[in-house]
């Protein structure tokens, strides 16, 4: 059984899609598209664009998202038996099973982009990556450090086993990190994403976001997708609705989707994407499967066209 798997913010790169977009009819025609959705041209940006203007909310949500979806939707050959997303990668995950048109996928995460950009230029938050401790002590520190520090820090991505993201008030997230750094962790470090996703600092994107995703259309998805909300596949919309709903202040539960896609017979993953973000992560908790980019494993048709 096979696995398309999509990453989400931090993987934006300058330059990316313009080779899709040079080589391939079909990816053009997708990104004009965006071009005329979004009224203006986020091909310039992603194609043109500095790091730092990739680096903008308003501009990184979209290019990740239009990048990973589009990839996934010119290539012929991976049929996938479900699908999964990390944070952002999940929207993408949805209209490649058809859950969400293109139309709809892109401007719900517009619409993200833009609610969530105005809640992070609205407290000062930040984000961290820390390795090399379980989750269960990070989880127990947290509280701790919080507690003693006055500042607001909650968990964010569960991205593997001994591999997660902190969020929360910028001088909470560097205490957090130069305590769990003098604790012994391999790695304790703020990362470069403005504001604090997946956290109760979202309520108000979350209640704002609702409204948009209560008036979108959902189909009944052609695979099951696994969400970050619960780390369970899902096919009923009303299911998948109400997790996108709760998916902006809840923690990634990536370490999860990944267990539970092993124990459902998934043997086969294939990341979309710029990098091998996922494909390490998957690597270390399921050493004996098949594990691959989708670039790499992939012809694409719409070259000969």
């Amino acid at each position: 059984m096979k696995a398309l798997i999509f990453p989400g913010q931090g993987i934006q790169r300058e330059g990316m899609g313009k080779e899709l977009y040079d080589k391939f009819p079909e990816a053009r025609e997708y990104f004009e598209l965006a071009n005329d959705l979004l009224g203006r041209r986020i091909t310039d940006v992603m194609f043109k664009g500095s790091e730092i203007e990739l680096m903008e909310t308003k501009n990184t949500q979209p290019a990740v998202f239009l990048y990973c979806t589009i990839l996934a939707l010119i290539q012929k050959d991976i049929i996938p038996d479900v699908v999964a997303g990390h944070s952002l990668g999940e929207f993408a995950a949805l209209v490649v099973n058809k859950t969400l048109s293109f139309e709809d996928g892109l401007n719900l995460v517009l619409n993200r982009a833009i609610i969530a950009q105005k809640v992070c230029e609205k407290y000062e938050t930040a984000m961290g990556a820390i390795i090399g401790f379980p989750d269960e002590y990070i989880e127990k520190r947290l509280e701790e450090i919080s507690k003693e520090s006055g500042e607001p820090i909650y968990f964010a991505n569960y991205n593997g086993p001994g591999q997660v993201v902190i969020t929360g008030s910028k001088k909470g997230i560097r205490i957090a990190c130069k305590i769990f750094k003098a604790e012994g962790a391999k790695k304790a470090v703020p990362l470069s994403i403005g504001g604090s996703f997946h956290s109760p600092y979202m309520e108000e994107a979350r209640t704002e976001l609702a409204i948009i995703i209560d008036n979108t259309k959902f189909k009944t998805p052609i695979c099951p997708i696994y969400q970050c909300v619960d780390g369970m596949a899902h096919t009923n919309i009303d299911e998948i609705r109400n997790n996108l709903i709760q998916h902006i202040t809840h923690p990634v539960l990536w370490t999860d989707i990944v267990n539970n896609m092993e124990k459902d017979g998934i043997n086969e993953y294939y990341e979309v994407g710029t990098d091998d973000t996922l494909q390490k992560i998957i690597a270390r908790m399921c050493p004996n499967k098949k594990i691959s980019s989708i670039l790499e494993a992939q012809t694409y048709s719409s070259i000969n066209n």
